[in-house]
């Protein structure tokens, strides 16, 4: 029960970071930026940004505010809590 218990949790995990990288990479163009523009403003790599937009890296705390106050949304929006 513990393997798939763990398998559960690591398939919500995926799902967090799809969501939250599509609403980055949405409030990023709706606010005209590029991923290296973005980047720019939080001093992270245009790569950095790309893997949070395709879900293959969730950023950290830190990062989710900065992002919030940049594109005047709630964490609850980037984190697919609720509708912008």
């Amino acid at each position: 029960m513990e393997k798939s218990e763990n398998a559960k949790q690591h398939s919500d995990a995926e799902t967090l970071s799809d969501c939250v990288g599509k609403r980055i990479k949405t409030v990023r163009l709706e606010g005209g930026l590029s991923q290296a523009q973005l980047g720019e403003k939080l001093s992270v790599s245009q790569d950095t940004v790309s893997l949070w937009e395709t879900g293959k890296s969730i950023p950290t705390a830190e990062y989710i505010v900065a992002v919030c106050r940049l594109f005047s949304v709630s964490s609850d929006y980037l984190l697919g809590l609720s509708e912008y």
